[in-house]
């Protein structure tokens, strides 16, 4: 059954605050011989995120799918990106153990196929448009 699923920059702009999501893609060298990227990207075969939806259930952490940053004229297929719900404050011990799964010390990833984002509001209300009735529908595609 297909279901609505909202870009990060709507999730933002309904919670009225900075989010954070997450995107998967193929690991280095892992796809080397497709030149569109992540275009091809098949989620449901991605391990790590299998993994880590199974620790932010452990965890308590609550995520649901989410498009990315929606940009005008552009549609998109959705590629298993997560929204987490929680806002971006570093003193937030949810927040810390997410960023200790998922960053080194130096602040880089530990896992090259898993991108570790966040929207600030300001941005996303760049967007403010797009949540007008019949925005989406109207789209000249």
């Amino acid at each position: 059954m297909p279901m609505v699923i909202d870009y990060i920059d709507k999730i933002a702009r309904e919670k009225q605050r900075d989010v954070l999501y997450l995107e998967f893609r193929h690991p280095p060298g892992a796809n080397a011989d497709d030149d569109k990227g992540n275009l091809f990207f098949d989620y449901r075969q991605c391990e790590i995120r299998e993994t880590l939806l199974q620790w932010f259930e452990e965890n308590h952490i609550a995520v649901r799918p989410c498009g990315p940053f929606a940009q005008e004229g552009l549609l998109e297929s959705y590629r298993g990106q997560l929204y987490l719900d929680m806002p971006f404050d570093k003193s937030n011990p949810d927040y810390q153990k997410i960023e200790n799964l998922l960053e080194n010390e130096d602040g880089s990833p530990k896992f090259p196929e898993v991108g570790f984002f966040y929207v600030k509001l300001k941005d996303a209300m760049k967007n403010a448009h797009h949540d007008e009735p019949g925005y989406w529908e109207n789209m000249d595609w």
